[in-house]
């Protein structure tokens, strides 16, 4: 029998072509990071069950379903590893020529946010509500037309082979494109965000390799500007009592400094192995306020132990890893310039969550990626993930 019927007979049926073909060593299926994807994929589901632990008894916020939040968060998980493949699907060398569009949509949702459609949650006021209960915060996307941004000029004349670095008047435009975000941001006023975009932009130039003295200078002007917002009053009243509780914990602990203290009694409470997943006594008490979303860390380190709470950051230091790696090894500088960026964000996002439920960082409100409940969050952690994932596909194979 020849022909098609014996290549079907001899077992290498069309099937099992399909299969060759999706693993074959040059397909887009070898060439993904699946370290990354497991680990964030196990992080996004850890998540759901501390957010679902967190919540099942809190009747005034899951409007009497305890699975509220539990379906919301796995519903925004699966949202978020869509919004993963449409951006390898995409590549990110084709979101560069989409920049400017990028750029443009995403100030005009953070402008639309001072406007009367802009909402105040948790006294933030970095919040757009939608129909059906849902909200939008549009500073989590500028974090990536940002990296985006800068990316795209910084990387331009270099990767052309004009230039071995960026110039002095390339670093200043990119430095623009990253202020005007910035400022809009501030005037919400949401810190964190301003802090990790700081961290980001910081990132993105060492990655770059820009001038030094830029990075020393953006240090300087970032240490007057910090002190320029204390002494013009720009920031809100309660950002300055959580700065004031993380100078001195003992300071009203049933009042500005309520929050961190029991985050601390929580993880503590936890020792090695933790009182269980749905037996945490803070937890099930509802002591600890926001514990779905910024303090969703205590409820790991409550119910699973130090053991449960180094897992998690065990696997957001393997996504970290393998984003430097995927830094490293690209051939581009835009490649490298948009990875480090991810690092950046996600490195000092992880940092600070963690650090203000221990009480070593002060309280900004930022969500620890992956695991915290937010579907604004939760977007934009996954299409930096697809970033990731389009850098590593798109890099020449060695022989």
């Amino acid at each position: 029998m020849t022909g098609a019927n014996s290549f079907q007979v001899s077992g290498y049926g069309p099937q099992r072509a399909g299969w060759t073909r999706l693993f074959a060593r040059d397909s887009m299926t070898r060439r993904l990071d699946w370290p990354i994807l497991l680990a964030a994929t196990a992080l996004s589901l850890m998540g759901a069950l501390l957010v679902y632990s967190a919540t099942r008894n809190r009747t005034e916020l899951n409007q009497g379903d305890p699975y509220y939040f539990l379906v919301r968060h796995l519903l925004n998980t699966g949202i978020g590893i869509a919004l993963m493949i449409a951006t390898v699907w995409l590549g990110h060398r084709t979101l560069r020529t989409a920049v400017p569009v990028l750029y443009g949509a995403s100030v005009f949702l953070i402008l639309l946010v001072l406007t009367p459609l802009g909402s105040t949650i948790n006294g933030a006021h970095s919040w757009i509500k939608l129909p059906g209960g849902f909200s939008l915060q549009p500073s989590e996307f500028v974090k990536i037309t940002i990296i985006l941004g800068m990316a795209m000029l910084l990387a331009a004349r270099v990767d052309a082979g004009d230039r071995p670095y960026p110039d002095h008047r390339i670093v200043l435009q990119a430095l623009g494109l990253a202020v005007v975000p910035m400022l809009i941001v501030m005037l919400m006023p949401d810190l964190g965000s301003v802090m990790v975009m700081v961290i980001i932009v910081l990132g993105v130039l060492l990655a770059s390799g820009a001038s030094n003295r830029w990075v020393f200078g953006l240090l300087g002007a970032g240490a007057a500007g910090a002190i320029a917002v204390w002494q013009l009053g720009i920031l809100d009243e309660y950002q300055i009592n959580r700065f004031a509780a993380f100078a001195n914990p003992e300071l009203d602990p049933a009042g500005v400094g309520y929050n961190t203290n029991q985050a601390r009694i929580a993880i503590g409470s936890g020792g090695l192995t933790g009182s269980g997943l749905f037996h945490g006594s803070q937890t099930t008490g509802q002591f600890v306020p926001e514990q779905q979303t910024d303090f969703v860390f205590t409820v790991a380190g409550e119910e699973l132990g130090f053991l449960g709470a180094g897992l998690i950051i065990v696997l957001l230091g393997v996504v970290l890893w393998r984003a430097c790696r995927i830094a490293r090894e690209t051939t581009d500088l835009y490649g490298t310039i948009v990875a480090a960026g991810i690092v950046a964000w996600f490195a000092f996002q992880t940092f600070e969550n963690i650090g203000m439920t221990l009480g070593i960082m002060p309280v900004t409100g930022l969500p620890l990626p992956f695991v915290s409940y937010g579907g604004s969050s939760m977007f934009a952690v996954w299409m930096a993930v697809g970033l990731l994932q389009s850098i590593t596909a798109q890099r020449p194979m060695s022989a």
